[in-house]
């Protein structure tokens, strides 16, 4: 499932706000575009952040400042290091003298290639069967064919497995509901919606066999920035005795970042809680609202990081570090 395209030295996304009910293409047209997109994510994951600036600062910096572009770019998603990531690449590749463009592709096609990786490591901890849990959206509409959190199953399904997947909707934004649905319906896999308050339930009740989530960030010590809710998700695993497996690009990885502590936290607009995907307000106007994009989910939650360049396991300090080698 595609959300980006390059064609003709154009660039289009799939609007990911209007899905499920609406499948809409739309051009680029300049950067305060594409700035506004990642902003309202129109485009969103990680990855799929990191591959569309790569595309918007190689296109747009014609005969502009491309160090301003960067860091303009880069401000409409502080959380996911992915995309300054890949805005950092282009500017190398202006350093150097090389094509932007060329340079803007390889990211692309690299990071297909990583989630095939990803998907295999998380595969090989999987059963044919199994009742996985997963929370927000990481699959090809985060990234670019297969996906991190996600790209399991979907690789799963090419090879004959057969699970029985249960969504989280993700409240405010409702990925879970809106993207994880609607992808894992559109490639066949036996998908339930809950809501994320009945996480505990089916955990409970023995449906679940693993749970699957993506990353926006790793720091060094293995704590994760998710999407919100994911933490309360990891202590529910932990409390369940069941696996809880972060997938992520190994670029995800912040090594001068030490800790969850040290990572930012995006607040978004309290507005997405009380109206966007309602017809009316569900608070009064005046009611205030705390609306963080992410929390962070503790690394004594979490079982294993799965990464592009192999499994880490505990103590996360040394095995993420291994990984290099």
């Amino acid at each position: 499932m595609e959300n980006l395209r390059f064609e003709k030295n154009k660039l289009y996304i799939l609007d990911q706000t209007l899905l499920p009910n609406e499948e809409k293409w739309v051009e680029i047209e300049n950067e305060k575009h594409a700035y506004d997109a990642i902003k309202t994510l129109m485009v969103r994951g990680a990855p799929a952040i990191g591959i569309f600036a790569g595309y918007v600062t190689a296109l747009f910096s014609k005969g502009k400042d491309i160090y301003k572009l960067k860091e303009y770019l880069d401000s409409a998603r502080p959380t996911a290091v992915n995309l300054s990531w890949a805005t950092k690449r282009i500017v190398h590749a202006f350093e150097s003298g090389g094509n932007l463009i060329d340079e803007a592709k390889a990211i692309h096609n690299e990071d297909i290639e990583m989630c095939r990786k990803i998907s295999e490591y998380g595969l090989s901890l999987l059963k044919d069967g199994d009742g996985i849990l997963t929370h927000c959206n990481a699959g090809e509409l985060a990234t670019s064919k297969y996906g991190t959190g996600l790209g399991p199953l979907i690789l799963g399904k090419e090879k004959g497995y057969k699970f029985h997947v249960y969504s989280d909707e993700t409240r405010p934004l409702l990925q879970g509901a809106r993207l994880t649905s609607y992808e894992l319906e559109k490639a066949g896999i036996d998908v339930t919606l809950i809501c994320d308050n009945m996480a505990s339930y089916v955990m409970k009740e023995g449906l679940i066999n693993a749970v699957l989530v993506g990353c926006d960030r790793v720091a060094a010590n293995g704590d994760t920035a998710n999407k919100i809710g994911t933490s309360g998700v990891a202590i529910l695993a932990k409390h369940y005795g069941i696996p809880f497996y972060v997938l992520g690009p190994y670029s995800t990885v912040d090594f001068g970042c030490k800790t969850g502590n040290d990572i930012e936290i995006e607040l978004r607009d309290g507005e997405e809680i009380k109206k966007m995907f309602y017809k009316k307000p569900t608070a009064l106007e005046e009611t205030k609202c705390l609306n963080p994009a992410f929390d962070v989910t503790d690394n004594s939650l979490i079982t294993a990081i799965i990464t592009d360049k192999g499994i880490a396991k505990p103590p996360f300090e040394k095995s993420l570090k291994e990984l290099l080698k």
